[in-house]
């Protein structure tokens, strides 16, 4: 008999990061804040803080298929997000098991650099996230850099956005939300425009401000894991978005301040 409940329950399966601005710490605060029980796989043991990755240590993939399928076999699901994939092997045992337990709200955040330039996934295990995980996912969501990794596309203009993102979608992926950053933040025929939400082949220009700031630590990693706690909690996709966007943004802003390098953002109740 299952037990009847009210909370809705998020599965991240992502880095570590001590420091505790990015990766399943990021993820976990924000399934809390939208009221969502949280659990977590970790995928690598990252050496870093807010000034820069210097290391991983990647589980293997019976580490991580010993950390999922518990928590699958006892919790039912609501939604999930994969981050820092970073091997081969750590990719296709995810998206087994995902795909055996019927896990069907997945946003896949194609994690592949540290703002630092780290490295966090090479050209092989890349060719097989694209492979495993695009087709089961509900959403895409890589940044610019990441959007030109994946398609080898180079993004200069809006066309590029809308190249990269038709390519990623014969990829595999049903909805792709390429996350812009400052792209763009000059052009005054696109003023505030930040992210592109690609949503069932039809574009979606999302604005929002723009903030000069380092408080940064994190953002992408929060980004999808609001996501994926409002298609948990029964939201649509684009409203899903939308209201994860603006956590973000309130994140952003009242980010505070701490460390000498990009500052965790503010992941507070909304």
């Amino acid at each position: 008999m299952e037990n009847s409940r009210k909370q809705k329950i998020c599965l991240t399966i992502a880095g570590l990061d001590p420091s505790g601005g990015a990766g399943i710490l990021a993820d976990v605060r924000t399934f809390a804040a939208f009221g969502c029980y949280p659990a977590a796989v970790v995928t690598s043991l990252t050496f870093q803080n807010t000034t820069g990755v210097f290391g991983a240590d990647n589980v293997d993939k019976e580490t991580l298929v010993g950390q999922l399928r518990p928590v699958l076999e006892d919790f039912p699901i609501d939604a999930a997000k994969t981050g820092m994939l970073p091997t081969l092997e750590l990719i296709e045992a995810a998206a087994d098991i995902l795909t055996e337990y019927g896990i069907e709200r997945i946003i896949v955040d194609p994690v592949v650099r540290s703002t630092s330039g780290f490295d966090l996934i090479d050209n092989a295990a890349l060719r097989s996230l694209v492979k495993r995980l695009f087709p089961i996912s509900a959403l895409v969501t890589p940044n610019l850099p990441e959007a030109e990794r994946i398609t080898g596309i180079s993004i200069e203009e809006i066309d590029d956005i809308i190249a990269a993102a038709r390519l990623i979608g014969e990829m595999g992926a049903r909805n792709v939300l390429i996350k812009g950053g400052h792209f763009l933040a000059e052009d005054p025929e696109m003023a505030g425009a930040r992210d592109f939400l690609f949503l069932d082949g039809e574009l979606i220009v999302l604005a929002g401000e723009y903030y000069e700031t380092t408080a940064t630590h994190g953002t992408g990693c929060a980004l999808a894991a609001a996501i994926t706690a409002g298609l948990a909690l029964g939201y649509g996709l684009e409203d899903s978005v939308r209201t994860a966007k603006a956590f973000v943004n309130k994140a952003i802003r009242t980010a505070p301040n701490l460390g000498h390098g990009h500052s965790p953002i503010n992941i507070s109740p909304i």
